[in-house]
């Protein structure tokens, strides 16, 4: 699950986005980013452009979900959503089982080198389809960091996320200006 920050509201992490109606009774299928049984434990949902809306139920149908909305009632009204993303509050997503963490946990968490040296900051988790990446912001920009072992290591404290740690194993120059770029911009 991810957050671009100018689509959802503050606190908030994303869910996925409506593909299309399902069904004639108001049905919308939602692409989901993460574990769909997230999903089915939320009461409400906040559809961009529309706000906040009761879930009124919520089916499998993998590797989706359909969800029915509070106020749409028919194929027409789900059309209407179609493209739309879909969030929920980080207070409102259920409990996960121990020694796991949502992706927003990650957000402002500081990004080390394997060396202990400071990085960066991550300031989202972006679904890239087959992987996700980090996005981290260092002083001269934005990175993007393939989020899978044996590259990144997330240390538990207290059962949630402490920092980023890039292993010896991670490629040079992950994180940083591109060869060729200096201070941010390309060299003419």
């Amino acid at each position: 699950m991810t957050r671009p920050e100018a689509s959802g509201p503050p606190d908030a992490t994303r869910l996925g986005h409506l593909l299309g109606p399902h069904g004639v009774q108001g049905g919308i299928k939602l692409y989901v980013l993460g574990d769909p049984a997230q999903v089915l434990a939320l009461k409400r949902v906040y559809v961009e452009s529309r706000g906040w809306l009761s879930l009124r139920r919520a089916e499998g149908m993998p590797p989706n979900l359909v969800l029915y909305l509070a106020g749409v009632s028919s194929r027409e009204g789900a059309e209407e959503l179609r493209g739309l993303q879909v969030y929920a509050t980080d207070a409102e997503l259920p409990d996960l089982e121990e020694g796991t963490f949502y992706y927003h946990d990650l957000r402002g968490l500081e990004v080390y080198g394997a060396g202990g040296e400071r990085l960066g900051t991550v300031s989202d988790v972006m679904d890239a389809g087959h992987q996700d990446l980090l996005v981290v912001d260092y002083g001269g920009g934005t990175s993007f960091v393939p989020l899978q072992a044996p590259y990144v290591e997330v240390p538990l404290a207290g059962g949630k996320p402490g920092a980023v740690h890039l292993t010896a194993d991670a490629p040079a120059g992950l994180i940083g200006p591109e060869p060729g770029e200096e201070d941010g911009a390309a060299e003419s």
